[in-house]
């Protein structure tokens, strides 16, 4: 999950006028925090954490209150809470207020790899681990994603639960706004648990989301559109990973993740395949795992190899350049971009002694790996080319030897061959 909570969920949900619970965020001053809570009578406090962390109100991270003193020292205990299954440190609080409610409510949209299509998930046992129901309990309905969510699939869902009859039409008519922001907006997982079925001034039931979960395909642009900050999308803190998840802005996938921040090994890799197999045979000599592919442009792609070296390459025995046969990519301009980003390094931040290692085929190859080759030879940087014909994990082992002998004596004749 890519986003969990109200203090963004909220915002989400308000684009289809599904209510939510009133929600703070980690700035919110004493005289606010006050007003919730009379207004609401309670306010729960929840750390907020990078990602899907779940489980906090069985770890006692969820705290509640009903005067303001006690919300400053629930707040002072959570926020910088760690969660007790290392799942990382929070970085500030949420208050929600109270939504009194007698029924509470699970539902959720993903794609189901058994139906093969995207599938409603509901129960009116809300507010407990799904994975903890019993099969008669809960309701999986797939559909069809061009007629989308409809009415009829909430209200047959719920009837063969025998769920109370009350809440099935507050259900019915506001169920299907999810299927809007879930299909509208690249998602690819939804989850509100719970929804309670709360009391209006007139007395009817309405249903108001009271936990948020969400994750998106970051390569459909749709979800752009939310304006949500770039650091929501990245799987990590690092200076690194945020530098490159700016540049998810147009054509070209940019998905990085930090393996070892102590590797010797850097693979700009191209493609899901590739970047699978490689991460899992380099292993902890690797300093990250990547996907470039998608035919990035010469700009895009030279913006990601300065950051790459910039992080990377002063540690680095190889530079392993890596992919699979491309299909649309044009490998001479991911090539020069790399060559003139490897270029910039050098007249920056001087010489580094480093093996370039290279494995690719496709379009503009033999024209992508000359201008590399006159690259490296112009740096004075020892290298290997292996194109079509070779296996993609023997050209994996072969970089992990280059390293091991760089390791061990390689480096130190490169230095003195470079008069680093």
């Amino acid at each position: 999950m890519q986003l969990t909570g109200l203090l963004w969920g909220s915002k989400l949900l308000k684009r289809v006028e599904f209510p939510s619970a009133e929600v703070l965020g980690p700035e919110a001053s004493v005289d606010e925090i006050k007003d919730l809570i009379k207004k609401k009578g309670q306010v729960f406090i929840k750390p907020i954490f990078k990602g899907g962390v779940g489980k906090k109100g069985k770890s006692g991270l969820i705290g509640r209150a009903s005067d303001i003193a006690t919300a400053l020292k629930e707040k002072e205990r959570l926020y910088f809470a760690e969660h007790p299954a290392g799942a990382g440190k929070a970085d500030g609080v949420t208050f929600e207020g109270g939504v009194p409610a007698k029924n509470e409510v699970y539902f959720s949209i993903a794609e189901s790899t058994v139906f093969r299509a995207p599938t409603m998930t509901i129960t009116h046992h809300g507010g407990v681990d799904i994975e903890e129901l019993t099969k008669d309990k809960i309701k999986e309905v797939p559909f069809d994603p061009l007629t989308g969510l409809k009415s009829f699939h909430i209200a047959n869902a719920l009837e063969e639960l025998g769920a109370p009859s009350e809440i099935i039409s507050p259900l019915v008519q506001n169920l299907p706004k999810l299927w809007t922001l879930y299909n509208n907006y690249g998602m690819n997982v939804l989850e509100l648990n719970p929804i309670r079925m709360s009391p209006d001034s007139a007395g009817r039931l309405v249903p108001v989301a009271c936990d948020f979960k969400g994750s998106f395909d970051i390569d459909d642009p749709a979800w752009k559109r939310l304006d949500l900050p770039p650091h929501l999308f990245a799987s990590d803190y690092s200076e690194f990973e945020q530098e490159i998840n700016q540049l998810r802005t147009y054509q070209g996938q940019s998905d990085v993740f930090v393996i070892n921040p102590k590797g010797t090994i850097t693979a700009p890799t191209f493609g899901g395949g590739a970047n699978a197999l490689v991460t899992e045979l380099l292993g902890e000599r690797a300093t990250i795992s990547s996907d470039f592919g998608g035919n990035p442009p010469y700009a895009k792609m030279l913006e990601i190899s300065k950051i790459v070296f910039k992080y990377w390459l002063g540690q680095s025995n190889v530079l392993f350049i890596i992919g699979g046969k491309a299909n649309n990519t044009d490998i001479y301009e991911t090539f020069r971009a790399m060559a003139d980003a490897l270029k910039l390094y050098f007249q920056t931040s001087g010489p580094v002694p480093i093996f370039v290692v290279v494995g690719r085929c496709g379009p503009n190859l033999i024209r992508g790996m000359a201008y590399m080759k006159d690259t490296v030879e112009s740096l004075g940087l020892p290298y290997r080319f292996f194109g079509f014909d070779c296996a993609m994990s023997e050209v994996v082992n072969y970089a992990l030897k280059v390293d091991q002998w760089m390791e061990k004596e390689g480096k130190k004749q490169l230095k003195e061959k470079m008069g680093i």
